[in-house]
């Protein structure tokens, strides 16, 4: 299991850099995040946690297969996060998990034991709409269809007993979206634009009108940067097409927003955050920024890295081709952190700086 990097050491790296990111917010919002109890997670990888009723390497409960997409109340309630080096996509804790202290322990973690309770149906592999891109395999849960299986299972079991004032839905979706259709022959800004509506008029709008106005959306990593794309002399996806998602993202987030003035909108610049821990990684505890370790994969690399010829897994910000370590995910929580007690309209406490 990775370690949980010092907080201090973090925050205080943190402190260095501000991401560039923006709130589109209504008056009305009273989000807190101090007083915040449940985070609802959807999207890919990158957002997944394996449960012990889900799928394994894929999912926290359930998969798109027949009768395996729904489940009965007993089933999500006895539900445990699972915390290993297959856990999740990094070989550790990821986002999600840092930022609410839910499931980093190695073991099974149920969310109903969390000060902040982690419900994540996000699904790894997963695109926004299979209408879009082909489904990675045939039991892959989109993000359409993530929302739908949490408003039609989860919500009576967990959402109609819960305070959704202090509830967080947050979405990360994109990655595997502009990375499976790199090299179609579209317009890709259009593309985009219908892929991100979709996104809103089926997963995002749903949830409001479920009751849920407090929203988090976070843009694309640098996938320029990955290793493959940094020896590519072509790569795909490049900056401008990143840049095109990230800016249409913030325009239908922006939109949504005018349409629904009771939502608490938040879009957190991950792309900016992560750019910057990759200019200056010494500031991170990293030290290498354009591999990986080939042998990340075998569960004898987090005690014994020499014998593979790698370095300690923390010290590279990328864990594989295309997922950041799990030390990086404890850096990217720490900042949305910060920035979400930013953007709290009480309790606000300056000087912690992404200390929880």
């Amino acid at each position: 299991m990775a370690a949980f990097w010092p907080a201090v050491l973090v925050a205080t790296a943190s402190c260095l850099g501000s991401a560039a990111t923006a709130s589109i917010q209504s008056p009305k919002s009273n989000f807190n995040w101090e007083e915040t109890k449940y985070l609802i997670a959807f999207g890919d990888s990158y957002t997944y946690v394996q449960g012990s009723a889900g799928l394994a390497n894929f999912s926290f409960i359930g998969d798109y297969l027949p009768n395996h997409f729904g489940f009965k109340p007993e089933g999500l309630l006895t539900n445990k996060i699972v915390q290993n080096f297959t856990g999740t996509a990094n070989g550790g804790p990821n986002w999600a998990e840092y930022l609410t202290g839910c499931g980093l322990k190695e073991g099974l973690t149920s969310p109903l034991e969390c000060k902040i309770q982690l419900w994540d149906f996000a699904f790894a592999g997963a695109d926004v709409a299979e209408e879009f891109t082909p489904l990675h395999h045939n039991w892959t849960v989109p993000l359409v269809k993530q929302t739908q299986q949490y408003l039609t299972w989860a919500e009576p079991v967990i959402g109609r007993s819960m305070d959704k004032t202090k509830a967080l839905v947050a979405v990360w979706i994109g990655i595997n979206d502009i990375n499976d259709s790199a090299k179609y022959n579209v317009s890709f800004p259009v593309f985009y634009n219908s892929i991100i509506e979709v996104m809103f008029e089926k997963t995002v709008q749903p949830m409001y009108d479920a009751g849920y106005q407090n929203f988090l959306f976070v843009n694309l990593p640098p996938l320029d940067r990955t290793p493959g794309n940094q020896v590519s002399s072509r790569p795909l996806p490049n900056k401008t097409m990143i840049a095109w998602w990230d800016q249409t993202l913030s325009s239908h987030t922006k939109a949504f927003t005018a349409k629904n003035p009771t939502a608490k909108t938040m879009l957190f610049d991950a792309n900016t955050f992560l750019n910057r821990v990759l200019d200056h990684p010494e500031e991170y505890g990293i030290k290498n920024t354009t591999s990986y370790c080939p042998a990340y994969n075998q569960l004898a690399v987090l005690t014994d890295p020499e014998s593979y010829g790698c370095q300690p897994l923390e010290e590279y910000f990328w864990y594989n081709a295309g997922h950041m370590t799990s030390h990086v995910h404890e850096i990217l929580a720490l900042e949305v952190d910060r920035y979400l007690r930013q953007q709290s309209t009480r309790g606000r406490q300056p000087g912690l700086c992404g200390t929880r």
